[in-house]
């Protein structure tokens, strides 16, 4: 965890995304970025200023065909977030 913070801070210098303030932002930018790559569409305003729907093949999150490093990788964020208050 520690190793990915400190990972995140060097690269979230001045210019930072929109979705990267600390903690609970960056999860939510770690976890849905795994999803955009894999192709989901994003349905709220947030996902898609951040992701944008232009690759996007997927309209169910369930749909996205994750490998099982992604969805270990998911869960971990999942975990960090519930464990800092992020989610319900």
């Amino acid at each position: 965890m520690l190793r990915r913070l400190i990972l995140v801070c060097l690269f979230v210098p001045t210019a930072a995304p929109a979705w990267a303030a600390f903690p609970c932002d960056a999860f939510w930018g770690e976890r849905n970025a795994v999803y955009a790559e894999a192709g989901y569409c994003f349905k709220t305003a947030r996902g898609i200023k951040a992701f944008g729907n232009a690759d996007c093949r997927y309209d169910e999150i369930r749909d996205v065909p994750l490998s099982a490093r992604d969805r270990a990788k998911i869960a971990d964020i999942v975990r960090e977030e519930q464990r800092n208050g992020c989610r319900d």
